[in-house]
């Protein structure tokens, strides 16, 4: 499903995606379905309000960030992350204290209910804007269907109202 800054497709428009510090890769030909140049309002830096439907739900459990040479037996991550200097697991808390793995980061996880497509342009980067600033750091981590933001603990109820508001 691809979302469209007027509520509709149009010649030329471009679904929306990127980030400042999170930024994904441009496609080499920009274009459109129909073979002509996104419009200007499909550009990134466009009105942050015609976001309606991001809807973001905010998860109960919290996460953290550890890094493991290998993932252990038996745990579940959400998201499993090979580096050059070893493996970031993303995983619940819990999990990670049964599983007696160190941490320093605990966060709250923020999913983007938007459906938004991988090659998209300019949604992460008016999500990161709208919690940058308000002081709220964010990891995001692009899913097929759905865009998760991991946020501190303590913020996430502030984060999810902040980003129903977009």
């Amino acid at each position: 499903m691809e979302k469209w800054l007027d509520g509709a497709p149009g010649p030329g428009a471009a679904g929306l995606d990127g980030a400042p510090g999170c930024e994904t890769a441009q496609p080499a030909d920009p274009r459109g379905r129909d073979g002509e140049r996104p419009s200007p309002a499909a550009r990134p830096g466009s009105d942050t309000r015609a976001w309606k439907d991001i809807e973001p739900g905010l998860h109960t459990e919290p996460y953290v960030f550890v890094t493991v040479p290998e993932p252990p037996p038996g745990l579940e991550p959400f998201a499993v992350i090979r580096e050059d200097e070893g493996t970031t697991l993303v995983v619940t808390r819990d999990q990670a204290d049964r599983a007696g793995l160190r941490y320093d980061y605990t966060a709250a996880r923020v999913t983007l209910k938007i459906n938004s497509s991988l090659s998209a342009i300019g949604l992460t980067a008016a999500v990161s804007r709208v919690l940058a600033d308000a002081g709220i750091s964010c990891n995001v981590i692009a899913g097929f269907a759905h865009d998760h933001l991991f946020v501190d603990w303590d913020r996430g109820p502030e984060a999810a109202s902040l980003l129903r508001r977009l």
